[in-house]
């Protein structure tokens, strides 16, 4: 996308998923200010992508029966890929995607613990059709759609919401957690990894923080599962903890009646979310998902991130926005520098090459073989980033996609760059402005030209265009260079 202002294609790879060639002129149009503005104030544009779920024109989607996500995990799974596909708010979609990993919740595990696959689903990608005081049915609303909603709020909001949601509790066993026998799971990991970070807390604090959670549980009963604070398995004497839990220093959660017991785990989560470690820690992950995954930040910039973070009281919009506004996220240097997800892969190869007649269930088989299946990261700690993506297995399964996608769509690829095709050069620079790479060295560029014009050599022809076009699109996909973001 030669026309593309690379500060604004870097951009939208990295606070987006990449942007085809048809929209580069309107970003143009904003610039790099208006384009992060654009992103980071997501709510002035209408969210109705969903709404376009089986138009023609879109990507499609395939159901075993009436299309269900709110309660079949594979139209789930559509859905969502659909969504980043199609977005008009691509950072939304990222940071929810960010969220995914932060807070690794398991379609698998949950399906047990909440009594059915239907139930799991809920529990995790449901879309609430009405808004009520009081849980209904029509008003759960799925762990996705609370990344979504809280995708740049506030962090320690989210925090809570994501603990009292069903998937949560079932996840790291709260629906087990009495106070004669607590439960550490959940209370661990709200400090080692949704938090403050391994190094930071004792054994003891993950004994006293799992008393606070007590009671915390599920009310399995009736159509939907949903949160119950159980106030007669609360436990409610006096939590202390080797950190400070109030802004005066006290570091002793006070005892409290069963009636008001659900207070202990609000303090602790206030605590925990503003804790002096949680800041530092949350900015070095943004940086490595936005910025750069190779090179640690400089101190100087997770100071200063980190204080905006306690300045807004936790304001994520306020710590995304400044950091993608810095001189650092800008600087070419970190351009390119940082694996994609194989969901990032496989949505910006559709959004670059094409979508007619594709649908988002091609999509499942292929992305479980590189190694991310949507709803259901490996473990509690996520995905394991970076070179992990690229394995020989997972590579492979790269490649495989990209040839899949290329077969699928070789008429229009065809149709597009038969005016390009007067020589190898020009037809070469086509598909190199229709999908974004880092620039290719030499070597690179001279064993694409001569794929091109090997057996008869070039002349343009139809049938010549047809088999090119497709079969380059799979080499520029499948190469090491556009594994990078």
């Amino acid at each position: 996308m030669s026309d593309l202002n690379p500060a604004i294609a870097h951009l939208l790879r990295r606070a987006g998923f990449g942007v085809n060639a048809a929209d580069a002129e309107s970003w143009n149009q904003y610039g790099v200010v208006g384009s992060v503005n654009r992103l980071i104030d997501y709510e002035f544009i209408a969210d109705d992508v969903d709404d376009l779920i089986g138009a023609s024109g879109y990507l499609g989607t395939i159901s075993e029966g009436d299309f269900d996500p709110d309660n079949q995990i594979s139209d789930a799974r559509q859905r969502w890929l659909f969504r980043l596909v199609h977005t008009k708010r691509p950072l939304q979609e990222k940071m929810t995607l960010f969220w995914h990993n932060h807070f690794a919740t398991g379609f698998n595990k949950i399906t047990g613990q909440l009594g059915g696959a239907e139930q799991a689903t809920r529990a995790l990608a449901a879309k609430p059709t009405l808004d009520t005081a009081e849980p209904t049915f029509f008003s759960q609303r799925g762990q996705i759609e609370l990344f979504r909603d809280f995708a740049l709020g506030n962090f320690r909001d989210l925090l809570l919401a994501v603990s009292e949601g069903p998937a949560m509790v079932a996840w790291l066993d709260g629906d087990s957690n009495f106070r004669r026998n607590p439960q550490e799971n959940f209370a661990r990991e709200l400090m080692e990894l949704f938090t403050m970070g391994v190094g930071v807390f004792t054994e003891s604090d993950v004994h006293e923080a799992a008393r606070v959670f007590t009671g915390w549980n599920l009310h399995l009963g009736g159509a939907f599962p949903r949160f119950w604070f159980n106030k007669f398995q609360h436990d409610v004497d006096a939590k202390t903890f080797s950190f400070s839990i109030y802004p005066n220093g006290d570091r002793t959660i006070p005892g409290r009646s069963r009636n008001e017991g659900k207070q202990d785990g609000i303090d602790f989560i206030d605590a925990v979310a503003r804790h002096p470690e949680t800041g530092p820690r949350l900015v070095r992950k943004l940086y490595a998902f936005f910025v750069n995954e190779f090179d640690p930040p400089n101190a100087a910039l997770v100071d200063q991130l980190s204080a905006t973070y306690y300045a807004t009281d936790c304001d994520m919009r306020a710590v995304v926005g400044q950091l993608l506004r810095s001189n650092v996220f800008h600087d070419p240097a970190n351009y390119w520098t940082r694996y994609s997800w194989p969901v990032e892969f496989v949505v910006r190869l559709i959004r670059e090459v094409g979508w007619t007649g594709f649908s988002a269930r091609a999509a499942m088989t292929p992305l479980a073989n590189m190694g991310q299946t949507l709803f259901e990261p490996p473990d509690v700690s996520g995905w394991s980033l970076g070179s992990s993506w690229i394995s020989t297995g997972r590579m492979l399964a790269r490649m495989n996609f990209a040839a899949q996608l290329a077969e699928n769509q070789r008429i229009a690829l065809r149709d597009a760059a038969l005016g390009s095709a007067v020589t190898p050069d020009a037809f070469l620079n086509y598909f190199l402005d229709q999908l974004a790479l880092p620039d290719l060295s030499r070597d690179v560029r001279a064993t694409l030209l001569e794929y091109l014009e090997v057996d008869q050599g070039w002349v343009g022809s139809k049938s010549q265009v047809t088999r090119k076009a497709s079969g380059l699109v799979h080499l520029l996909g499948a190469s090491s260079e556009y594994q990078f973001v």
